[in-house]
C-alpha cells in the first residue's frame, strides 16, 4: 500500500489472521489496510504487536512465518524485517528492549536479538531461555523492560531476568488440591504486571482471576477470584491499575477489582471469542477485538456503554491502543479521495446489478399484469333460470 500521511493519527492498530495490518481512525471512522507483500496472506497472519518506539512511531509485528516486521506510522509502511528463528508456534510475545527484541513461541523457545540492523537475518541470538512448553503468553514489565513474565498450559507462572541468571527469579506453585483432593490443572491464558509494585496478575483458561506476589514467602496466589463458566482468554489493567478488564470465549467481558476479587461490572456488545483487550493509559476506553472480525472501543466508567464499532472484515488477532491523550487535535489535512480496492469495486457492481435486475423483474411483472387503469374486467354470463 502506498504511504499515508494520516496514518499516525490512527487510534488503534490491528494484527488480522491474514497478514493485514489495519489502522483504525474513530474520528473519521475510517480503516485502512496495510501488508507487507501488497497481498493478504494467511502465511504472514499477525499473532503479536508492541511498539517499537515510546513515541509510537514504529510498530513491530510477529508474523506466523517467523518474520518480525517493522511498521512506520509516519511513512504509512513497512521499513524492514527481521527473521527470528528457533522453536515451533506462533509468536506468543513480543517486546522491545533498548536495541534488542524479545521473542517468544509456542514451544516455549526465549530469545533475545539484537535488532540495530533491521535486515539482519543470519545473525544469533544474544539470549536463549527454555521457558517451558505450552507457551500461551510472554509479558514485559513496562517499569523494567529486562524483566520478562511468561506461562501456559501446564506452564505455572514464571518472571526472569534477562540480564541475570538462566533460571527464573520467581515460580509460581500451583493452589492446593479441590475438594476431591485432585490436583488443579494449570492454564495461564495472560499476564500483567501491577504498576508500582512487584505483583503480578494472570487469567487461566479455567475463569479464574489469580494475583501473585514474588516479594512474599508465599509461591501461590495471595488473591483468587473467578468469572463465569467459559475460559478466559484476554485481560489489561484498568487506568487506574486496582482492577483487570477479561473476556471470555463467549465473548462476556468484566471487571474484577484486584483488592477484594469481587464483579466491578460488565461491559456488552461482543459476539465472538475475545483474542485482545487493551485499556488506554489515562482515558476510561478499552479497545476490545475477536473471532467476530468488529473491533469495538467501550467506555468503561459511568456511564458504560460501548463508543466505537467497526467491522474490519477478517479474523482479528491482537492490537494496539493508541495511548496520545489528544485524540481530537488531529490536524485538518486536505483528505485525499478513497482509494477502493479491486475486490470492493467488484462487490459494488455486484451488488449494483442484483438491485436493478430486481428493479428491472418487479416492472416487467407489472406490465405483463396490466395496471389497474387498463385491466379489463371479464363480465360474467348472467345465470338463466331453467
Amino acid at each position: 500500500m502506498a504511504a499515508s500521511a494520516g496514518a499516525r493519527w490512527n487510534h488503534v492498530w490491528v494484527g488480522t489472521e491474514t497478514g493485514i495490518l489495519k489502522g483504525v481512525n474513530l474520528q473519521r471512522k475510517q480503516a485502512a489496510n496495510f501488508t507487507a507483500t501488497g497481498q493478504p496472506r494467511r502465511e504472514e497472519a499477525v499473532s503479536a504487536l508492541c511498539w517499537g518506539s515510546s513515541d509510537e512511531t514504529q510498530i513491530l509485528l510477529g508474523c506466523a512465518d517467523g518474520m518480525v516486521r517493522h511498521f512506520s506510522t509516519n511513512e504509512g509502511r513497512f521499513q524492514g524485517q527481521r527473521h527470528c528463528p528457533g522453536g515451533e508456534g506462533t509468536f506468543r510475545g513480543l517486546a522491545r528492549a533498548g536495541g534488542n527484541l524479545i521473542t517468544c513461541v509456542d514451544s516455549g523457545i526465549l530469545r533475545v536479538w539484537c535488532d540495530d540492523d533491521k535486515e539482519a537475518s543470519s545473525s544469533d541470538p544474544l539470549l536463549e531461555l527454555r521457558v517451558g512448553p505450552g507457551v500461551c503468553k510472554m509479558r514485559q514489565d513496562p517499569a523494567h523492560p529486562h524483566m520478562v513474565a511468561t506461562g501456559g498450559k501446564e506452564n505455572a507462572l514464571k518472571v526472569w531476568d534477562l540480564q541475570g541468571s538462566e533460571e527464573p527469579v520467581f515460580r509460581a506453585k500451583n493452589v492446593r488440591n479441590d475438594w476431591l483432593d485432585l490436583r488443579v490443572p494449570i492454564w495461564e491464558q495472560d499476564i500483567h504486571f501491577l504498576p508500582d509494585s512487584q505483583k503480578l496478575v494472570t487469567c487461566t483458561g479455567y475463569h479464574q482471576v489469580r494475583v501473585y506476589d514474588p516479594a512474599s514467602p508465599q509461591r501461590r496466589p495471595v488473591l483468587e477470584a473467578t468469572y463465569g463458566e467459559y475460559p478466559l482468554t484476554a485481560m489489561t489493567l484498568s487506568p487506574e491499575g486496582n482492577s483487570v478488564i477479561v473476556g471470555n470465549t463467549h465473548g462476556q467481558l468484566a471487571e474484577i477489582d484486584l483488592r477484594q476479587g469481587r464483579l466491578l461490572g460488565c461491559l456488552k456488545g461482543l459476539a465472538g471469542s475475545v483474542r485482545a483487550l487493551q485499556c488506554h493509559p489515562s482515558k476510561p476506553l478499552l479497545a476490545s477485538c475477536g473471532l467476530d472480525r468488529v473491533l469495538r472501543v467501550h467506555r468503561i466508567r459511568n456511564p458504560r456503554g460501548l463508543e466505537h464499532k467497526v467491522y474490519l472484515k477478517s479474523q482479528l488477532n491482537c492490537l494496539l491502543l493508541s495511548g496520545r491523550d489528544n485524540w481530537e487535535d488531529e490536524p485538518q489535512e486536505p483528505q485525499e479521495p478513497n482509494k477502493v480496492s479491486p475486490e470492493d469495486t467488484e462487490t459494488d457492481e455486484l451488488w449494483a446489478s442484483l438491485e436493478t435486475v430486481a428493479k428491472r423483474k418487479l416492472a416487467d411483472s407489472r406490465q405483463s399484469q396490466g395496471t389497474p387503469q387498463t385491466r379489463h374486467k371479464k363480465k360474467r354470463p348472467r345465470s338463466t333460470s331453467p
